[in-house]
This record gives structure tokens, sequence and C-alpha cells, in this order.
């Protein structure tokens, strides 16, 4: 499957919405195309962007929302941030009004715990109510939001190692992963991380080669599957002596193999989560 472009994006909304008569939510988009949300925020800063770039109007009709719409797309934008959204992350994330929360269920500071009691008999919503603060929990228990990302350290040491500790990667603080990955492991948790937003489905992983097996949908109802190899910096690949054929994607932090064969597609995590982080920003 090919990366979408700009116009593929745009022409894919319209599509939709003369599908289901009507803009359409970016879980609908998502379910009908099979295009997932980071190929969308590639070309724009937000859903909402998206769909008014497609001569749409988001939540464009008069009909009252229901109050399991509106908690159900909170707990979507939850879901996909691993926080709770300020207003102004649910403006990009979410698909309504934050007014019309207002309206409905009270001041935005209340929404966390309207949505556990709503959510309280729907085992499908379980991961999102863990990332809700406790009820009654002190202050400093409470969910914070993620501080800026902190500036990058210089590449070139300046202090000489005093141990034979774990080194860390600069700091990025993406969604509770405080530093960038220093070896192929950390590649390995950022990408199941990630996965699901990328529009994988992960099948199994193992210690043999290739590293991973997964799916991913390639249009409404279908899926294909992947081989997936993990590495630090994708010239590994070459430098570990795995054969070309026996692989379909290099997930690594860093791309720098030049040489790299046209059959073996490349994610590289540095540029996902920079594009992932910026429609996250406030």
């Amino acid at each position: 499957m090919s990366i979408p472009d700009q116009d593929t994006v745009l022409n894919a909304i319209r599509n939709c919405a003369v599908t289901l008569g009507r803009p359409p939510s970016r879980s609908e988009f998502i379910g009908v195309t099979g295009i997932s949300e980071y190929h969308v925020i590639r070309h724009f800063t937000s859903w909402r962007e998206a769909v008014r770039a497609a001569g749409l109007e988001p939540n464009s009709t008069n009909q009252p929302l229901s109050l399991d719409a509106l908690l159900e797309d909170w707990g979507e934008a939850v879901r996909r941030l691993r926080r709770i959204p300020t207003r102004d992350q649910y403006r990009r994330a979410g698909t309504y009004n934050s007014k019309t929360f207002d309206k409905r269920i009270g001041p935005w500071a209340s929404i966390p715990r309207r949505f556990r009691e709503w959510a309280g008999e729907r085992p499908e919503w379980v991961d999102v109510v863990a990332l809700l603060p406790l009820e009654n929990a002190r202050p400093e228990l409470q969910t914070r939001p993620i501080s800026e990302v902190p500036p990058l350290m210089p590449s070139r040491p300046i202090h000489q190692k005093r141990s034979s500790g774990p080194t860390y990667g600069n700091p990025i603080d993406f969604r509770g992963l405080r530093h960038e990955p220093a070896n192929e492991n950390g590649v390995v948790f950022l990408f199941g991380m990630v996965a699901r937003e990328l529009g994988y489905s992960v099948e199994a992983v193992q210690a043999g080669f290739p590293d991973c097996e997964a799916k991913r949908q390639v249009g409404p109802g279908k899926w294909e599957r992947v081989r997936i190899e993990f590495e630090f910096e994708s010239r590994n690949f070459r430098v570990h002596g795995h054969p070309v054929d026996g692989c379909d994607i290099i997930v690594c932090w860093k791309h720098n193999w030049t040489e790299c064969p046209p059959s073996l597609e490349i994610l590289e995590l540095s540029s996902v989560i920079r594009t992932l982080a910026s429609s996250e920003d406030e």
C-alpha cells in the first residue's frame, strides 16, 4: 500500500461523506477507507482541518448529539493521546465543539468523572478508564499534562561516563517515554506504543528473524500480512546479514541506509513521533 498523498486523503474524506450522507468522524473514516490517522496528520495539523480542507464542516448538522456520542468521542481522544486532553488538544483530536460538552455535561474538568460513571459497565473502555485520575486522589497523583519537550542535549559527549550503568537517549517526553530509544529494544517498545495509530495489528513478536509478524489495513475490510524487522539504525539490517527477501518492513529509530533495496519499506520512528507529537501540541 503506497503512502497516500494529500489529494488522496481529501478525496477519500469526500467519498466517505457521500457514503455516509454527512462528514465522517475520524473513526468512521479509518474504518471505511483503511487510511490511518497517521497518514492524515502527515498533511494536516488536525482531523478537523483535514475535513475543512475537503470542503466540509465537521459536525455540520443541526441534529442534537447524544451523550453517548460525546463521551465516546472524548474517550477516543484520550485513547489516542494517552492522556486527558485540554480543550485545545480536544479541538485538534476530537470531532465536536468543546462548548457542546459545557452545555451537555458541565465544566471541562468534570468530564473524566462523568466518563468513568458512563463507562462503568462498558468493558471496551477499560483502557481509557485506567488513564483517568482516581477519585479523591492526592493532587500529585492526578494525571498531569506532559511538560514541554526539553531541548536536545549536544550530540558530542561533554562528560566522561562514570559507571557501567545504562545510558539514555535524548529527552523527548513522548506519552510517558522520557527518552529517545538508545537500542533496538527501545524501538520495539516505541513501535508498540504507536502501532495502532499507524494502522498495524501485531500478530506475533519473536526472537528469530524476522522479529515481528503483523497485519495492516490496505482497504475497506482488507488487510495484508507484513514481516517486520526491528533495528535501531536501518543499516544494521545489512550489518546483521539478514536476507532482503525475508522481510517487508524495517522499523527503526534512524534511517541511515542509503543503499536500502527498494523492496524494503522503512518506517523511521523518529520522524513518525514528530508528526504524532505535533498533532497534540497545544
